[in-house]
């Protein structure tokens, strides 16, 4: 018997150059939301950062790119990796929040949409190849996956091209604490379809949305400095609100996904988890293993790399994907047969999960 399977047949990613270390935020002023000034020590402000999230380091993008030059550069390593012509994508999904923002401006451009943009960069001419975009919060690639997927199966694709970029650096607030945890960089991934004997790639998937008190846990809001314009926003977050909230609600989501299928939790490898921070990841991982009355040791399937990324929403899945799967993150590595889970959480609030089946 055959199987119509999705499976990954190139990945390709973009790590920007420009390193920002904590000790750069040392000097800085920074205030709360109420914009009363935090009056702690630079030293201490950056220590007690550095253990709650794990970040030591984080890549912003250079001046003279943007965030669609990045997504396409990703692009064109996974289609190299997987060694296709461009010209046989069948779509082209591109997960993103803020589209392209130049370097010193605070203004979103999605006209046109990115995965237009990433189209024309790669110099794509068949019409056939529909570009488009998801707003889908740090989830979105996970969920371009997930989509890919379901259009594959339908029978109306063959082949996707799945990325997600971001360029966090261009929408942070310099005076908010959180400006230390975002980053920049893309991560892409060329998805087809395979007639097969066996079962493998994306085996299940389960997604969530909750859009109560939830839907504005991540927010745009004006600067936390003094007398800062109302009208000029930026990233904003509840982080107590979405900590409690992912640890709650992201282990039973990644269980949903793995309930849909037949193989047991101890099968699996890896779980590649949106890099959002680090104690937050580590709880989720222990609460997911929990539920069927195990206890993980949490290293040896949550490969990360938020020490020196810092979280590049979209894009952390995929990178960080790519880099296991290249031994760019030893001592993790992802062999054939292996199980593993894709996972991400962000502004919605959404959570996904992909079981999948190297």
């Amino acid at each position: 018997m055959k199987h119509l399977n999705t499976v990954i047949t190139g990945t390709g990613s973009y790590i920007p150059t420009v390193v920002v270390k904590n000790s750069d935020f040392v000097n800085h002023t920074f205030f709360e939301k109420d914009h009363t000034a935090i009056d702690r020590p630079g030293e201490e402000v950056v220590s007690k950062f550095k253990d709650i999230t794990g970040i030591a380091e984080r890549r912003w993008i250079e001046k003279d790119l943007s965030n669609s030059d990045i997504a396409a550069h990703a692009a064109r390593e996974a289609i190299k990796n997987a060694g296709i012509d461009p010209e046989t994508i069948d779509q082209i999904i591109l997960a993103h929040n803020f589209g392209d923002v130049i370097k010193d401006t605070i203004q979103t451009d999605i006209l046109p949409c990115l995965a237009a943009r990433v189209k024309h960069l790669l110099g794509i001419k068949n019409p056939a190849c529909v570009a488009y975009d998801i707003l889908f919060g740090c989830p979105g690639w996970v969920q371009g996956i997930i989509q890919a997927d379901a259009y594959i199966k339908s029978g109306l694709a063959k082949r996707c091209l799945v990325i997600g970029s971001e360029t966090l650096s261009r929408v942070v607030d310099n005076y908010d604490r959180d400006t230390m945890i975002f980053s920049d960089g893309a991560g892409a991934a060329i998805v087809e379809a395979r007639e097969e004997d066996h079962k493998r790639g994306i085996l299940s998937s389960a997604t969530v949305t909750h859009a109560m008190d939830e839907a504005y846990y991540l927010y745009l809001g004006k600067s936390n400095a003094p007398e800062s314009d109302p009208r000029i926003r930026y990233i904003k977050m509840h982080g107590r609100k979405i900590y409690e909230y992912s640890i709650s609600n992201v282990p039973a989501a990644i269980k949903a996904a793995l309930d849909k299928t037949d193989i047991p939790v101890e099968q699996v490898k890896k779980i590649l988890i949106h890099q959002a921070n680090e104690k937050m990841d580590e709880a989720i991982i222990k609460r997911f293993y929990k539920q069927f009355g195990l206890r993980q040791e949490v290293m040896d399937v949550m490969p990360m790399n938020i020490y020196e990324l810092g979280n590049s929403s979209v894009a952390t899945v995929p990178t960080l994907y790519d880099m296991v799967l290249k031994g760019n993150l030893p001592p993790h590595s992802i062999q054939t047969d292996d199980i593993i889970i894709f996972a991400s959480v962000g502004a919605g609030m959404h959570i996904n999960a992909v079981v999948y089946k190297q």
